[in-house]
């Protein structure tokens, strides 16, 4: 039976198939199925149609795609369109185990999606979960994949940042993959007020009104009025003073110890923190298989649960699907909103 008319108004995204020796393949055939996911918009799943079909039997799955090749209109119907790429084998990966056919797999498929958004046929990319190891063999420069997704769309100052989002509190922050040592020395006044206006857009842009920011400090105690550093009075303060003149309602600096109490009895939709680990610890012990990672800041969303490629629970069918269908259910809302706007 042919499809019918697809809505329209509901938004395309492309989702790439992650690491297959990992929960990938399982989750893609997870959310390709869920009706929920389906009834908000429209999916262009990239990979091979072997690995995904492996990864439906691995979740107890019926799939119902329809298989296109490259070159081919991938405008998706009513049913999901898999853009076969027919590029690996699963019978030549090793569950659970690190491989360099694993990472290059991973890799394409995102290069593809990427190239889908970018080209205007998908609003935004989703990915199920990637291994960096993998990927680090395949493609030894990958660093990360705000990195990488500006390495394929040719741009030199990379404009993103990466959000953590679980039950509708978001974490942002000003330093990620970086060295702690080093941490001190990128906090500064612009990067403080460029993270609190891509925080606040971003909020924006996936439906917060009026998004309420607190700002972590950087030293125990936001520095204690100078007594254990003085970036927090120096340089963050005065940043969040400039943002509030924007209009954008932050606060702080806090006390990085205490700010995600009051953020998660509800004073804040947001903290903006400093470094990696700040709020990576905070937000993983609220939910760690229920949190989305967002890139924001390029052309287009890119969402991906919030959690790794899992080897311990690989091909067993039990990954939980829970960070997945909320990272396609967020790309589905802010690509309906339009495209996320880079960084000025």
């Amino acid at each position: 039976m042919s499809d019918m008319p697809a809505d329209p108004l509901r938004p395309v995204l492309a989702v790439a198939i992650g690491d297959p020796a990992g929960i990938g393949p399982e989750l893609a055939a997870k959310v390709a199925a869920d009706p929920e996911i389906r009834s908000a918009a429209r999916l262009v799943i990239v990979g091979d149609a072997r690995v995904l079909e492996r990864g439906a039997e691995q979740a107890g799955l019926s799939l119902d795609v329809e298989v296109r090749r490259e070159g081919a209109d991938l405008t998706p119907g009513e049913r999901p369109v898999l853009l076969d790429l027919g590029h690996l084998d699963p019978d030549a990966i090793t569950l659970g185990a690190v491989q360099r056919e694993g990472g290059a797999f991973a890799l394409r498929n995102f290069r593809e999606a990427i190239g889908l958004a970018a080209a205007g046929v998908a609003g935004a990319v989703c990915f199920t979960p990637f291994n960096k190891a993998a990927m680090r063999l395949a493609h030894p420069p990958y660093d990360d994949e705000i990195g990488y997704t500006a390495e394929v769309l040719g741009l030199t100052d990379v404009p993103a940042k990466e959000f953590n989002i679980l039950d509708g509190l978001w974490n942002a922050r000003i330093t990620s993959h970086v060295p702690l040592s080093a941490v001190a020395s990128l906090i500064t006044y612009d990067a403080v007020l460029e993270g609190l206006r891509l925080t606040h857009r971003s909020l924006q842009d996936s439906g917060f009104a009026a998004p309420r920011i607190a700002v972590a400090g950087l030293n125990p105690h936001a520095g204690d009025g100078g007594n254990f550093g003085h970036e927090d009075d120096a340089i963050i303060a005065p940043a969040v003073e400039a943002g509030r003149q924007e209009g954008i309602d932050a606060q702080g600096p806090f006390p990085p110890d205490t700010v995600f109490l009051r953020a998660t009895k509800g004073a804040f939709d947001a903290v903006l923190t400093m470094y990696h680990d700040q709020g990576q610890i905070a937000m993983k012990l609220i939910g760690f298989d229920r949190g989305v990672t967002l890139l924001g800041g390029f052309p287009f969303p890119i969402c991906t649960p919030a959690h790794g490629s899992a080897y311990d629970i690989a091909g067993q069918g039990i990954a939980n699907p829970g960070a997945s269908r909320a990272a396609l259910l967020l790309a589905a809302r802010m690509a309906g909103r339009g495209t996320l706007r880079q960084a000025a």
